[in-house]
Formats: structure tokens, sequence, C-alpha cells
């Protein structure tokens, strides 16, 4: 079980957003925290504590006044950490490589795939063959309606027709080398991990999962290892000390990281 740390990036800041709030009208989201450091020097933190894995998520639509602002940290944070983080937000065949080329070890992709309310299989293919399954992380970022989860899209704005389910993941993992799932419902809150939502992701057996949402305690890590049996890996966000949370970030980095 690996901690995955995060850099999010919103109006050019970053920040901690509670998960569900984002509105791409105003560039508006409900804050729990904004950062006065850069994203190049938590992505320094995270290299010199030899953290790799974590992800830089560009929260702006590409439209948005606030886009290049965002893309400026992030390309930042990359150079400072080179193949040591992720990117995501926004991610398509015409700008996969320009990430990877910048820094990232992976382009993580939800709404160019789960694209008008299912799974584009030719757009995955053709990034597959562009970037390779080796540089691809699938987020499979999901809330809960009528009893299931369903993969949301579009800055975690728009359900689609597609459920997370064991099935889906099997179907995928021949395309990625990782999945990136946040329990939007409870992201940012520190309520607590989605237990039900943890153990339908604990059965993937294929690729590492990474799980985000509602870790506000010790005890959360805790639980979240006796449910996967160690081989899940997680991000905090809003309940680190970092971003002016209780829990600490080395004793997360010294107990928690495997």
């Amino acid at each position: 079980m690996n901690f995955r740390p995060c850099i999010d990036i919103h109006n050019g800041k970053v920040k901690q957003i509670v998960g569900g709030s984002l509105n791409d009208e105003g560039d508006q989201a409900q804050e729990n925290f904004v950062s006065d450091m850069e994203a190049s020097d938590f992505a320094k933190l995270y290299r010199e504590r030899g953290l790799p894995g974590g992800h830089v998520i560009l929260l702006n639509a590409k439209d948005s006044e606030y886009y290049t602002e965002d893309l400026r940290q992030a390309e930042a944070a990359l150079g400072a950490y080179p193949g040591g983080l992720q990117a995501g937000g926004g991610i398509t065949c015409d700008n996969a490589r320009f990430f990877l080329e910048a820094g990232a070890s992976h382009v993580i992709i939800t709404s160019y795939v789960f694209a008008d309310g299912s799974i584009r299989f030719d757009r995955l293919e053709k990034l597959r063959r562009l970037v390779g399954k080796e540089h691809l992380v699938l987020d499979l970022s999901c809330r809960k309606k009528n009893g299931r989860y369903y993969i949301v899209t579009d800055r975690w704005q728009k359900f689609t027709e597609q459920a997370l389910d064991e099935e889906l993941m099997n179907c995928l993992s021949s395309y990625c080398d990782e999945f990136l799932v946040h329990g939007v419902g409870v992201e940012g809150t520190g309520s607590g991990i989605d237990v039900e939502l943890v153990q339908i992701l604990a059965r993937e057996e294929e690729v590492p999962v990474t799980y985000a949402g509602g870790i506000g305690s010790y005890a959360d890590l805790e639980l979240l290892r006796e449910i996967s049996g160690g081989r899940m890996n997680y991000t905090v966000g809003s309940a680190l000390d970092l971003f002016g949370g209780s829990l600490e970030f080395d004793k997360i980095v010294t107990k928690y990281n495997d």
C-alpha cells in the first residue's frame, strides 16, 4: 500500500476542493484549502521524499481564462520531478505526448474515453497505440446513483451510463497501467472512505488501483489496508497537514507507505 501524493490546480492555484463542487460556469468550486506554494514546490518535496506515482490535475476546462496558468503550474511541477508524477485533466490524443514530453510518467484519461455517456474504445485504442499501455492511467472516478456507482466525467459534473464494477475493470485492464478512482461523493470531506466502493476496487488484480476520497484519519488508512489486503494505493488530500488538515505528511510517508 503506497501513498500517492497529489497536486490539484484550479484557477492557477494549488488547491483542495470538495469533490462534487466544481462548476465550469464562473470557474467556481467549494474550496477546502488554497496554497501559497507553487505546484513545483510540492513536486520537489515529493521528489525529495521519494514518492513516485503522484498526480498533477488541471481542474479548469481548456476554454477557461485560467487554463494557461494551470498549464504553467503543471509543466513546472512535471519538470521539477521528471518521471515521478502523472498528469491529468483534459488529456486527449492531441496533447497526451505533450505532457509525457514535459516529464509526466503517465497521462490520466477520463472524459476523452468516457464520452457521450459510454466508452469510446476507438479513442482508447488510439491512445494505447500513441503512448503505450505503460503510460496510461484510466480515471474511473464515480458517484453513486440508484444504488450503483457510475463513472462521472467533465470534472465530475456529468454522469455516464457506464457502471463501475469488476467486469468493467477486467475489460479495461488490458488498455492501461493503472486505475485512479476518486469516490466523488466523499472527496474532500474527510468523512471516511467509501467502504462499498473500496470493496469493489479491491477485487481488481490485473493492474494497480489508487483510491482517493474521504480519508480523514489514520483509522481510515488502517481500514483501507484491511479491505484491500494492503494492495491498494491511496491519496490523501484535504486531511493532510500540507493542505491544512490534521494528518501528518511525515507520519503518512514513514508509517503508511510500503
